[in-house]
């Protein structure tokens, strides 16, 4: 069982790693790319160097042609690799494919209501709702809210789907 203070810890270093990454360095790294071209093309031509007598004039020209070609690169990235990428990404998603056996499991009538409990607590940490137990009154279902203290979805036994396993 992890601490709360852990998670919490790993939830920042997450937040941090993200912000950093697809953020911060995101923008250092092109204000950087247009600071070195400049010095190193438009400072060296002179014919460049009356053409953008600023970095802030070759920023913006710059700025101006590089989004849209990024914008048509990522367009076709999206229209030619996206299928690639997510297809290799499902290929890997263990816990995908546990759910996925778990669906097939309980549509052929092989998980116990254990299981199915199981499973529910685990989706509802997950969704960040109070779990809700399911007792059988004969023929109808009855549902019952658990109204326990919310605890963290590492605390919460796996269903006995495995990977390639019954």
């Amino acid at each position: 069982m992890k601490s709360l203070a852990s998670n919490w810890t790993r939830r920042r270093w997450l937040d941090f790693r993200n912000g950093h990454s697809i953020y911060l360095i995101f923008l250092m790294t092109f204000a950087n790319f247009v600071t070195i071209q400049y010095g190193l093309l438009i400072d060296q031509v002179p014919y460049l160097k009356e053409l953008f007598e600023s970095i802030w004039i070759f920023a913006v020209v710059f700025v101006s042609a590089y989004v849209p070609v990024a914008i048509v690169i990522g367009y076709w990235h999206r229209k030619t690799q996206w299928r690639v990428e997510q297809h290799a990404l499902f290929k890997e998603n263990e816990i995908g494919a546990t759910m996925w056996l778990f669906v097939i499991d309980l549509i052929d009538g092989k998980v116990s209501e254990e299981e199915k409990q199981q499973m529910r607590d685990m989706l509802h940490k997950i969704v960040r709702k109070p779990a809700r137990t399911t007792e059988q009154t004969g023929n109808q279902n009855q549902d019952l809210v658990d109204h326990s203290t919310e605890a963290n979805v590492s605390d919460i036994k796996e269903p006995r789907i495995e990977r390639g396993q019954k």
